[in-house]
């Protein structure tokens, strides 16, 4: 939906680029979302709190745009805007960014269950960019804003899309395990021809994993899929459930890399989101079922020497 952000009160607002209409749970959290939305070269339509932000939302004819900004819990108020958001995201309505710190992860993560709206955690000034950058990717964007830094973000983009992709088809063909090719006549495999693996196989490679930081620069080793495919699995095995926060940091890179890498693995099917039923200010992540077979089937052909 090419959008601007217009406001019923007036129609005539700037069309030469698409404003940006910032929501915020303090003046601190307006003034830090403004001069990231300023410094992306973009004007700001209004700035207004949280509990007066669903109706200002509903008096827009439409909107490029929604920036939200939240310092710390604010409850219901932060519930019902971020339901909000998430229903008109879903909707196509407008882009949506919404931007916390790491202790409001599985809070906020519950409420927004549309992958469209994008989630920042703990960000720079880098970051924030980077985040606006990409919420606005495929919509209609001034030429101030950076062409170059839009085109590298849609490559960081494709590139994540396609190396889950390589993981989904890699892990499909796990499942059938090797012999399937030879005999294609045979049956899928059930979850009862699944091997059993250990739980203390699966430690053991973490934390051969984590070791590798003690002696090497971590980012250079950086592989979150693989590393939330390890916490899931291990996870499963000892029945145990993962919230958001949790599998982010398993994957061992900032938190808004590793849910950009959970977003794209659900998406893909490989996880699954579950409310929790105590709680619905929280939500769990585990494998699906075709993943999870498939990872067992893949410590079964590995055996003892496991590689990391």
């Amino acid at each position: 939906m090419d959008a601007y952000l217009t406001d019923e009160r007036n129609p005539q607002f700037g069309f030469d680029r698409p404003p940006i209409l910032i929501a915020g749970d303090s003046d601190a959290a307006l003034e830090r979302a403004a001069r990231t939305v300023e410094a992306s070269g973009l004007r700001i339509a209004d700035r207004v709190g949280l509990d007066e932000a669903p109706g200002r939302i509903d008096r827009q004819v439409a909107a490029s745009a929604l920036w939200v900004e939240l310092e710390s819990d604010r409850g219901a108020s932060m519930d019902r805007l971020l339901d909000h958001v998430n229903r008109d995201a879903g909707h196509g309505r407008y882009q949506a960014i919404v931007a916390a710190p790491s202790e409001l992860l599985d809070m906020v993560a519950a409420r927004l269950t549309d992958g469209s709206v994008e989630l920042l955690v703990d960000g720079d000034d880098a970051d924030r960019a980077a985040a606006l950058a990409v919420a606005l990717t495929g919509s209609h964007r001034p030429e101030r804003l950076s062409d170059v830094g839009s085109d590298r973000n849609a490559i960081r983009l494709r590139q994540l899309s396609d190396e889950v992709s390589r993981i989904a088809s890699t892990l499909a063909r796990l499942s059938t395990g090797p012999a399937s090719v030879a005999r294609p006549t045979e049956q899928p495999p059930t979850a009862g021809d699944v091997p059993e693996v250990s739980a203390e196989m699966v430690r053991t490679v973490i934390r051969a994993r984590r070791l590798r930081s003690r002696y090497f620069d971590e980012n250079i080793f950086a592989d979150p899929a693989w590393d939330m495919l390890l916490d899931l699995l291990q996870a499963e095995i000892a029945q145990l459930r993962v919230p958001v926060s949790s599998l982010c940091i398993a994957a061992s890179v900032p938190a808004t890399t590793a849910l950009r890498w959970l977003k794209s693995m659900t998406q893909q099917g490989m996880f699954v989101r579950r409310a929790d039923p105590h709680d619905g200010r929280r939500v769990f992540v585990e494998l699906a079922p075709q993943t999870s077979q498939s990872l067992r089937r893949y410590f079964a052909d590995v055996g003892r020497p496991v590689t990391v």
